[in-house]
């Protein structure tokens, strides 16, 4: 029997958010099933300069978090990047790779530090269960084998990923999977809503960890509330809020998307065990 040793990189900066205990709660999911050990442990990144040293870890889950994803001068802001090069760097040299999944403000880091295109922030705060859509290349994804397209996913952002630099993304091996929705009376550019980085390394900038109960207790803060009244009219709110334990939505997507990345990752670092013994 194998081990796999999960870190969990908390983004939050100390603020109360329910994406860690989803995250946290997916993960204890998957140590449950498995037929095989799995150590968990958290690193609070941000608010105490925790960073896992990634060769004692097979697997990484980035968080998403509140504020700028542009760098403020923090010592962990270059720690993060150095660990993102360390990932990039191993898998491109080593036949032992290290998997890694990055929601939202970490996606945005990734964008930065990689110069993938425009960071940016938008014009107002989005919150609310947003329609995701599949690139051509998102419909070969594993990850979204088994949803619909458009699927539905929590959107809960300050700042975009738009203006994707190519040239960049195909000299790096990089693809866009998933943009955000078609809105055809707005004149601006769809945002980058997920990249698949390399056949190790995944990114949303949606929360696919996200379940109703989370998205419940996150529309008790006022600022959300108004943000998807904005962006759906009461409503769509309204009727948002009664469909929010709709099987083919969020609860569907949460299922699939961060479940199918961890057993796809430990089958792989475990096969890869067995190979070298």
């Amino acid at each position: 029997m194998g081990k796999i040793r999960l870190a969990l990189l908390d983004m939050n900066n100390n603020h109360i958010n329910q994406g860690m205990k989803n995250i946290l709660e997916i993960s204890e999911v998957f140590r449950n099933k498995a037929d095989f050990d799995v150590d968990i442990t958290c690193f609070d990144v941000r608010y105490k300069n925790e960073l896992p040293d990634f060769h004692d870890f097979d697997i990484f889950i980035s968080s998403g978090g509140p504020g700028t994803p542009h760098r403020e001068g923090y010592a962990w802001e270059q720690r993060y990047a150095d660990f993102l090069d360390n990932i990039w760097n191993h898998n491109l040299h080593n036949k032992d790779k290290k998997f890694l999944f990055l929601i939202c403000h970490s996606f945005q880091l990734a964008g930065i530090h990689w110069k993938l295109g425009n960071i940016c922030k938008r014009k107002s705060y989005s919150f609310g269960v947003m329609p995701i859509h599949k690139t051509e290349d998102g419909k070969r994804e594993f990850l979204f084998q088994n949803l619909p397209d458009p699927f539905y996913a929590v959107d809960s952002r300050a700042f975009q990923f738009i203006e994707p630099d190519d040239e960049r993304m195909q000299k790096l091996g990089m693809k866009i999977v998933a943009k955000e929705k078609v809105r055809p009376h707005i004149h601006l550019e769809r945002a980058v809503m997920a990249i698949r980085f390399s056949e190790e390394i995944f990114g949303t900038q949606f929360h696919p960890e996200a379940d109703p109960e989370g998205m419940m207790e996150n529309l008790k803060d006022t600022k959300n509330k108004e943000a998807m009244i904005e962006n759906f009219g009461m409503e769509k709110y309204l009727e948002t809020v009664d469909r929010m334990d709709d099987p083919d939505k969020i609860v569907l997507t949460q299922s699939q998307i961060l479940p199918r990345f961890l057993n796809h990752a430990a089958q792989h670092i475990l096969k890869n065990e067995t190979s070298l013994c």
